[in-house]
């Protein structure tokens, strides 16, 4: 698995895996459970990809046209 972005917030990430998904590309959200779970606001909240995603992945994060 590749890291493809850190949040600020699980709805930041949520967004982003949506957004990915609408794309075709399966994200996970590792640190979901843990963060709402504990009740935490951290920085770092990572979004990942399978490791044959992650240009992609960045692409279509950056706005371009994967």
């Amino acid at each position: 698995m590749t890291t493809v972005a850190e949040c600020s917030s699980t709805d930041e990430a949520m967004v982003l895996r949506s957004l990915l998904a609408d794309c075709g590309i399966a994200a996970f959200v590792p640190d979901e459970l843990t963060v709402t779970y504990r009740g935490m606001v951290s920085p770092g909240i990572r979004v990942q990809v399978a490791d044959e995603d992650a240009e992609t992945a960045r692409s279509i994060l950056e706005g371009r046209s994967p």
